[in-house]
């Protein structure tokens, strides 16, 4: 009797371990045996950031409908389109040569890469949060180009809401290179070419006095997820009415040989009623990384400031 009962149990135990070996041996690992998440990745999709309002609670697609709804939105948001009058067709600006948001929505068939809160939504913003807003508004209403420090530091060339962090997918320059070693993970992102150092030895955070636009990264591995805790940012950073006590985790959890699975959480109470939490899949691609927008001749800011310049003569 002693061995019926134990032979099930070693038999369970085997199969598990079956199971589990075709997955482990299709992510590739570093020397020191973790996950090696080195390579270009995109996060190329057309799947909102937030659900749309007539998709209701609906959380996934099925096959069907996420093909009726790629069709749908590939074709309204086509701007390659002479359909309407002629301020919408100049509002449309760059032409499809330009964009390289993708034709597909994430593989998991989502409604929205909100994963948390369940309705897909970006939570409501705190008294405290409206009123940074506000105030925001306010000061740009007042002083909308007096000069360069008054534009937003994507129009600076600075940092982008989209790049990160957190990285969210945008009409373009969706890729990002991932380069690992000992003690540090780098990512360069193609939007602005910003570049990413994230310490991975266990140094504590940078005291809170220091503030930076991108804050203070510091990974850590759980398991086979690289997790990257990232505080001490600005006011200036602003992500979705984020303030400078913003607390970011992103998680990293390469799936396959060509996935990769990017995870972030928002918690800042003082700006949001609660966290929420997004999920993106991204694709390895062969790249390369071209950033064409941004670069150490910005003269979309003086043209900016010349055309400030030029209305202020106008209302005089």
């Amino acid at each position: 009797m002693a061995l019926t009962v134990e032979f099930p149990a070693l038999t369970l135990g085997v199969m598990v371990v079956l199971a589990v070996l075709p997955l482990a041996a299709q992510v590739p690992r570093m020397p020191d045996g973790k996950p090696d998440l080195q390579g270009v990745w995109t996060s190329a999709t057309i799947t909102p950031l937030e659900r749309p309002a007539d998709l209701g609670n609906k959380q996934f697609f099925t096959k069907e409908e996420a093909a009726q709804w790629t069709r749908q939105f590939l074709q309204a948001n086509n701007r390659d389109r002479r359909d309407g009058p002629a301020q919408v067709d100049v509002g449309r600006a760059y032409n499809e040569f330009w964009f390289s948001r993708g034709d597909a929505v994430v593989p998991t068939l989502r409604t929205s890469l909100i994963i948390d809160p369940p309705d897909g939504k970006i939570p409501a913003l705190t008294p405290d949060g409206l009123q940074r807003v506000a105030a925001r508004a306010e000061a740009q209403r007042l002083h909308p180009a007096d000069g360069p420090e008054d534009r937003s530091l994507a129009e600076r060339c600075l940092i982008w809401p989209v790049a990160g962090p957190p990285m969210i997918p945008g009409g373009y320059n969706n890729n990002y290179q991932i380069v690992q070693g000992p003690g540090y993970v780098t990512i360069v992102v193609e939007m602005i070419h910003d570049v990413r150092t994230i310490p991975t030895d266990g140094r504590p955070h940078l005291p809170a006095t220091v503030r930076q636009w991108m804050g203070d990264p510091r990974g850590h591995w759980e398991g086979n997820t690289l997790v990257v805790d990232t505080t001490n940012f600005t006011d200036k950073t602003n992500f979705r009415g984020s303030g400078e006590n913003l607390h970011l985790v992103e998680r990293f959890t390469r799936t396959g040989p060509d996935q990769l699975m990017y995870e972030f959480t928002v918690n800042d109470p003082a700006s949001f009623t609660r966290p929420w939490t997004v999920q993106i899949p991204m694709a390895k691609t062969d790249g390369p990384l071209f950033e064409y927008a941004c670069h150490e001749g910005n003269y979309g800011m003086e043209g900016m400031l010349r055309g400030a310049r030029q209305q202020e003569r106008g209302t005089k």
